[in-house]
């Protein structure tokens, strides 16, 4: 049976171009009644029109599809709670959010100004964590909801020049795993797509003949398949130019070194620390906490 969205209500920020509105079209597409969230400013956050927005709504409805255009900054307390007020107002609920928005200000950690790394973390960080944080509630109290955070290969494995979007984009895994694990008796999954693909944000970044493999549209698949009723949860999935794979924090298996070792014991047995093969993924803290304590069962080695 194919993925259907039929009766619930999907809202998308940064939802105006690029990964927003190919996501968008597509839950419409499925039956979705969709909230286009676009404050419709430049690549590094600048000014804002809701016009983008309007623009998408238009192409949802010429496709017979129902959708609503939202133009308030996921930044913004304010306008947060209009996002949510209008959608729970027009809708009557909020099955899924994708949380897309995004900005960019590049430079390297030397030259980069502080309010440089603040706006870029709040819109990432924080405006995913706000519109999420308004809707929580709401899905507790309908025992359903699906959400779908973008992290990003800068978040996951670094980037030159981009120490304020990794710091952000990791923080959104970090903030997934600790959500899945209190929304899931709630019927609550909550996952974190990583996505690699041709935008305003990556147009300066590759020559043309890559951007034509990356399309945005590519990526969506694998958000659908994210925000579905059979999702996973807890699951950061790469996208981009119809390949798939799945990304994990592992840890290696490491050794007991005794109450008595110091840095010099570490350093000379740095290689079997750091040795991954038979490396585990946990999927939640008390579990890493575990694997010390089995450490613990192994006899010291001395240094």
């Amino acid at each position: 049976m194919p993925i259907r969205f039929d009766n619930k209500v999907v809202i998308v920020t940064g939802a105006g171009g690029g990964l927003g509105r190919c996501h968008a079209l597509e839950f419409a597409r499925r039956g979705a009644k969709v909230v286009v969230n676009d404050l419709g400013g430049a690549v590094d956050g600048t000014g804002g029109s809701s016009e983008a927005a309007k623009k998408v709504v238009e192409e949802i409805k010429a496709a017979g599809g129902t959708a609503i255009a939202n133009g308030a900054s996921v930044t913004d307390d304010a306008g947060v709670a209009h996002l949510i007020k209008e959608t729970m107002d027009t809708f009557g609920r909020i099955d899924v959010i994708i949380a897309n928005a995004g900005v960019l200000r590049d430079k390297s950690f030397s030259k980069m100004e502080m309010k440089d790394f603040e706006f870029v973390v709040n819109v990432h960080l924080m405006g995913s964590v706000k519109p999420i944080k308004a809707a929580w509630q709401i899905m507790k109290d309908q025992q359903y909801g699906r959400i779908v955070v973008t992290t990003s290969s800068t978040g996951l494995y670094g980037n030159f020049g981009q120490t304020n979007y990794g710091a952000a984009k990791l923080g959104l895994v970090g903030f997934m795993n600790t959500l899945k694990l209190e929304g899931a008796k709630d019927n609550i999954k909550v996952n974190a797509i990583c996505p690699v693909a041709a935008t305003r944000m990556t147009e300066n970044l590759m020559p043309p003949q890559v951007l034509e493999q990356l399309k945005p549209e590519y990526v969506t698949p694998g958000v659908v398949f994210l925000a579905s009723e059979d999702a996973p949860t807890g699951f950061i999935l790469s996208a981009g130019a119809g390949v798939f794979s799945a990304a994990q924090i592992v840890e290696s298996t490491g050794m007991n070194l005794g109450h008595g070792a110091d840095a010099d014991t570490v350093a000379a047995n740095f290689a079997r620390i750091s040795d991954f093969t038979g490396a585990k993924h946990f999927t939640m803290g008390n579990e890493h906490g575990a694997h010390i304590f089995e450490r613990l069962r192994d006899k010291p080695v001395k240094p």
